[in-house]
């Protein structure tokens, strides 16, 4: 195999591939590698970790076909080092592979291409349906960072992704905080769920263009195709709780806040937060105030009301305040609602008027 690439091409192929190759070499070294295909389609890169993996197609000039695996590492460390424009020529002779950039030559060892696993695809595909990469990005990343990071629930270590009707909806819950993000496509779809490893969902969506995309669905992977590639994951094969019964049908105390209000007062007020980052949220109609206080031994104590459009019962409630700064960024409107149930029940945040997204936290113990 001879081919010639440009530099930049080789070197954002290289770095996006890499994800997806196996970290460790474990008992399959190949899996450590990367695979450089050039044939009737052109060149593509592969990489998998048998969780996910990705063929990318790279622009260049085969002068003769061939395969062969060098190691992702070292592939990602000559990409990292490319600098200027210019070409970079790929020569595979026997068990090695020389690369020649102008007046640089290297000369790699390569790793048994004859073990690389091929991409598996969906069989018998459940559903099919397109929409663009920029808004499945959106609405899975809305939600992933609030999946469980333990694997003893592998569902809760997981992104649900859903279908009703014209409804795409995307859920991740750790048992203390559930997210919901919805968005419209412009037809229905046929309905399907799927649990997407939370720990692989960020690299799957930096990876997907934002053009529009073909989504291929059955029990066990999911394909996402564009033009220049294809990326699949393994599924996870467990039931999803059914978590809008743990959703508040009412509430006790409401209020609306200016965003920025409270994200400022709640940033001052953690300063206080004790060992556990506990700050207590008090709703009060009668001032028209939503009160923030933390107190810590070593630190001091720290009060701070902000305005806000209250209704309902006076309640106090504690949280992590982590846990309440966390979905702000998520939040497209210039104002937060905030809705209690009471103590010791779960607190829903929105945008005010807008119910694309529903972020669900519970309170500490008071």
């Amino acid at each position: 195999m001879i081919i010639t690439l440009d530099k930049k091409e080789f070197s954002e192929g290289v770095q996006t591939v890499a994800r997806f190759a196996e970290r460790r070499s474990g008992t399959l070294p190949v899996l450590a590698g990367i695979a450089i295909i050039a044939g009737d389609d052109g060149i593509k890169l592969r990489a998998t970790n048998l969780e996910t993996g990705i063929d990318l197609k790279v622009e260049g000039t085969i002068k003769s076909d061939g395969v062969v695996a060098l190691p992702a590492n070292t592939l990602r460390d000559i990409a990292s080092s490319l600098s200027g424009t210019g070409t970079l020529t790929l020569e595979h002779t026997g068990d090695t592979v020389l690369v020649s950039t102008g007046n640089g030559r290297s000369t790699l060892k390569t790793l048994p291409f004859e073990d690389f696993p091929t991409l598996p695809l969906p069989e018998s595909p459940r559903a099919k349906f397109e929409l663009p990469g920029a808004l499945l990005r959106s609405l899975v990343m809305a939600v992933s960072p609030y999946a469980s990071v333990s694997t003893v629930r592998p569902e809760l270590a997981s992104v649900l992704i859903k279908s009703e009707g014209n409804i795409l909806k995307a859920v991740a819950t750790d048992s203390f905080r559930l997210a919901e993000k919805k968005i419209s496509l412009s037809s229905a779809v046929e309905e399907f769920s799927m649990l997407i490893p939370a720990k692989n969902a960020g690299d799957i969506m930096q990876t997907l263009p934002d053009e529009t995309i073909s989504i291929s669905v059955d029990e066990h992977q999911c394909a996402f195709f564009w033009k220049k590639g294809v990326l699949t994951t393994r599924l996870v094969t467990a039931n999803y709780p059914d978590y809008t019964q743990i959703i508040p049908k009412s509430f006790v105390s409401e209020a609306t806040v200016l965003k920025k209000d409270f994200e400022t007062a709640l940033r001052r007020t953690a300063i206080f937060s004790d060992t556990f980052q506990k700050v207590r949220l008090g709703f009060d109609a009668g001032a028209k105030a939503v009160a923030l206080s933390a107190q810590n031994a070593d630190v001091g104590d720290s009060n701070e009301s902000i305005p806000a459009a209250v209704t309902g019962d006076a309640v106090d409630l504690s949280f992590n305040h982590r846990y309440l700064s966390a979905p702000i960024g998520s939040i497209a409107t210039e104002s937060v609602t905030l809705s209690a149930s009471g103590i010791g029940r779960a607190m829903v945040m929105r945008g005010a008027g807008d119910t694309s997204f529903l972020y669900l936290v519970m309170p500490m113990n008071q």
